[in-house]
């Protein structure tokens, strides 16, 4: 079996070990949907047709953005990238046969496509038996929806893995973590759809990397956004992120502290 794959069977299979944890997890995220759809149902009452969508797609909204919290680790970590750092283990980790970003990349897609089964969709199961959801007819927006979650994982792992090496100069990443939470819960659509933000804000909130994380691809699932155009931003911003991950991973070759080693 290649490498790559071997990392990705590895991340999954980790991740699995922790069935109760993922369990509770997904019934977390299910419980706090249902709060939020009832806030959104009540917000969309008020205010019909608000951003384009009805109250269908509005809980529809709520519950898949619910299922993306997991696998695109929209609250952070995933990556055990600055505990190596403060163990001097990262030393090991830079002279592997394979680069440490692809190493990394493709452990973090198996944990993505593990939480994404375990923890992303029961969500969307409780919210279609509670409340019922928006399901795609359409092998097409299906096609479109995949693309643009396997972006959507891309962006989140290239941010996040940015945040993991800030370890290498800034020491303590508590401070940037939290920094990368509300910026990431904010700009992302996780707590309300980009589209209702005023003027400007919407404007600049849509053209961040973040909302391509969690709103396009939503807006894909919808059928709101055009395919392509969005697929597009999206691999845009993939590709600027694993760049500067690749300097990023450079630079510490050349200039780094390493707490503990």
């Amino acid at each position: 079996m290649p490498l790559y794959a071997r990392l990705v069977r590895y991340g999954f299979r980790k991740h699995s070990t922790y069935v109760a944890a993922a369990l509770a997890g997904a019934f977390t995220n299910s419980v706090f949907g249902v709060l939020r759809a009832y806030i959104l149902i009540a917000l969309w009452q008020a205010r019909p047709g608000l951003a384009g969508y009805d109250i269908a797609d509005a809980i529809t909204y709520c519950f898949v953005t619910q299922a993306f919290i997991a696998p695109m680790q929209l609250f952070g970590g995933g990556l055990a990238i600055p505990e190596r750092i403060r163990s001097g283990d990262i030393a090991l980790d830079l002279v592997r046969p394979a680069p440490l970003q692809a190493w990394s990349f493709a452990e973090d897609v198996g944990r993505a496509s593990y939480l994404f089964l375990v923890r992303g969709i029961p969500p969307m199961l409780v919210g279609a038996a509670v409340f019922g959801v928006v399901v795609p007819g359409d092998p097409g927006r299906w096609a479109a929806f995949m693309a643009g979650f396997a972006l959507a994982v891309v962006v989140s792992f290239g941010w996040r893995y940015l945040i993991a090496l800030s370890v290498c100069w800034l020491i303590d990443d508590r401070g940037v973590a939290v920094l990368s939470m509300v910026l990431t819960t904010f700009f992302s659509g996780m707590m309300l759809p980009l589209h209702i933000f005023p003027g400007w804000l919407a404007d600049v909130a849509r053209s961040l990397p973040w909302a391509a994380m969690v709103q396009l691809p939503t807006d894909l699932y919808l059928g709101k956004a055009a395919v392509m155009e969005t697929l597009a931003f999206q691999a845009f911003w993939a590709t600027v992120l694993l760049v500067l991950g690749a300097l990023a991973t450079r630079a510490i070759r050349h200039k780094v502290v390493i707490q503990g080693g």
